[in-house]
């Protein structure tokens, strides 16, 4: 068996190294166009900005390794410049030396990755890109020559770790970004607080603005201003690279990418293909989706070694579960977002919490604030955000095995999650939101959103905000009484007889106060989320273009 397989890095070298271990008389041959066969393209922004220290760090195997452990015939600098289906063969080109020759196959692995999005701007050229080692090595070079300011074009996940980086490395940085906020995973109440941790660090952050044209030492954005730019950084996103599959006559699918089955296969049978070229399957609406994270290409690869030597194989729909660092944030979420569900339709119910990384008699706690979404009907996990400090990582983790389980959002107040108070509490955050879903889900409390208090407002409903004065005092929504819980039991023939909506800064006092004046008859619903949620809302709606 002769097994080729285009492209390196995550998915072709899982699927070089899974198959060789399944297969170990099989004869391997790797190509890839670049220089580096196997590298950590996660970690280029934190090379560039100097956290990385060393260049070599990045290279996990070279061909010379991966000979002398697996066996495989790697060639880099070698380009697969058409695929002959018939025939079962590539044309390939040393680009070292420009000489072109043929060789067969009885199964090819595609694992072209995805390439930067480049827009056609005056200027262009002069921007810089992000995907390989040789990117990383043209940005550091520019950082060492003495750039002093730097645009980055694009706020999703690349463009916010390179402007971080380029902060840590001296520079003036703005980060420009066409939507109305940055991460557009998250929902618009989540990225409020990445917006307030990009300013607090100097960032100048241009919401809603697209790049005109790019200049010698700036960039012109559409409403006229330029921005001192000695850099420039290319974080728009990325397209699968499908031009080899589609000159093949493969299929496409409807987002653009590599149409493959469940075992990776696509509509050629002897040709499998992973990575970010491929279309995976969203496990929450079934529909086609381009994910390109480094996990999921990885086990992409491994998959299709396991289908080539005959096993049988199923990925199953993705969740893409991502996290990010934001100098002192952490940003992470799984599922869908509240936009999406809204989107389509779909009934859905939404928590906010607003607890510690842990216990918060013990010292260093941690402020996070977490989103919940999940079916109205069922109570199925739909999908979950996070975004603080220490403790993010593992509970969106545990959210993210919950969803792929098929948990309901209830289910989550019983599972038995380590706890000591240096790295969590008795309740912990993750067990906080099953109670809460418990809550809503049996009717023993009904809740609002932040984005719906105005429309009950409308209808009549009173606010009362129940917190302290001090904490009144210093923020309110405009119109609440101020009846704060301890006193409520005393104040009761204050509180108005119509619908109300209670609230106090996170929901825990407010859920006290919904259950007296429920019990006594009042209709009444909780602020989910409390005041922090409806600020970070208020402000988002606010400051968006």
């Amino acid at each position: 068996m002769k097994t080729i397989v285009v492209g390196g890095v995550a998915g072709g070298m899982s699927a070089a190294t899974r198959l060789r271990r399944l297969a170990p008389e099989a004869e391997i041959i790797v190509f890839e166009r670049g220089p580096e066969v196997s590298f950590a393209n996660c970690g280029l922004p934190y090379y560039a900005g100097g956290v990385i220290e060393h260049r070599d760090d990045l290279l996990l195997q070279t061909p010379r390794s991966l000979r002398a452990r697996f066996d495989l015939d790697v060639r880099v600098r070698t380009e697969v410049l058409a695929i002959d289906r018939e025939q079962r063969r590539v044309r390939v080109r040393d680009l070292a030396t420009g000489r072109e020759y043929d060789e067969t196959y009885d199964h090819l692995v595609l694992s072209p990755g995805a390439a930067p999005i480049v827009p056609d701007l005056p200027g262009v050229e002069r921007a810089l890109v992000l995907r390989s080692v040789t990117d990383a090595d043209r940005l550091a070079a520019a950082v060492a020559d003495g750039a002093r300011s730097a645009v980055v074009v694009g706020g999703g996940f690349i463009g916010l770790e390179v402007a971080e980086n380029l902060v840590h490395r001296g520079l003036a940085v703005s980060v420009v970004e066409r939507d109305t906020q940055v991460m557009a995973p998250l929902d618009p109440e989540m990225a409020a607080p990445v917006h307030a941790e990009l300013a607090a660090n100097g960032v100048g952050v241009h919401l809603g603005r697209t790049v005109v044209k790019i200049l010698t030492e700036a960039v012109e954005l559409d409403d006229g201003r330029l921005l001192d730019a000695d850099l420039v950084v290319l974080a728009i996103g990325v397209r699968p690279e499908t031009g080899l599959a589609r000159e093949a006559g493969l299929a496409l699918g409807p987002r653009g990418g590599i149409e493959v089955d469940a075992g990776m296969r696509t509509s050629d049978p002897h040709i499998h293909a992973v990575g970010d070229a491929v279309e995976k399957t969203d496990r929450i609406s079934g529909e086609p989706v381009l994910i390109p994270l480094a996990n999921i290409a990885n086990r992409q690869g491994r998959l299709a070694a396991d289908a080539i030597a005959g096993r049988p194989v199923d990925l199953g729909g993705r969740t893409g579960t991502a996290i990010v660092r934001v100098f002192g944030l952490t940003v992470a979420m799984t599922g869908t977002n509240e936009k999406r569900l809204r989107a389509a339709g779909r009934g859905h119910r939404a928590i906010h919490t607003h607890p510690a990384s842990h216990a918060g008699y013990y010292p260093g706690a941690q402020p996070m604030s977490a989103k919940l979404l999940y079916d109205a009907a069922d109570g199925t996990i739909l999908g979950a955000q996070i975004v603080g400090g220490d403790g993010v990582d593992k509970r969106i983790d545990v959210l993210a095995t919950a969803l792929y389980a098929g948990l309901r959002a209830d289910e989550l107040a019983d599972l038995e999650l380590a706890y000591a108070p240096p790295f969590g509490s008795a309740k912990d955050p993750v067990n906080m939101l099953g109670y809460i879903a418990e809550n809503q889900l049996t009717g023993t409390e009904r809740t609002l959103q932040w984005h719906e208090v105005n429309a009950a407002l409308d209808d009549g409903a009173v606010l009362i905000d129940v917190r302290t004065p001090a904490e009144y005092a210093a923020g309110h929504l405009p119109g609440a009484l101020n009846l704060p819980v301890d006193d409520l039991r005393e104040r009761l023939a204050e509180v108005p007889d119509r619908e109300l909506i209670v609230y106090c800064q996170v929901g825990l006092r407010g859920h006290t106060a919904v259950a007296l004046l429920s019990g006594l008859g009042h209709n009444v619903r909780n602020l989910d989320g409390g005041y922090r949620t409806w600020t970070a809302g208020h402000h988002a709606q606010e400051n968006a273009p």
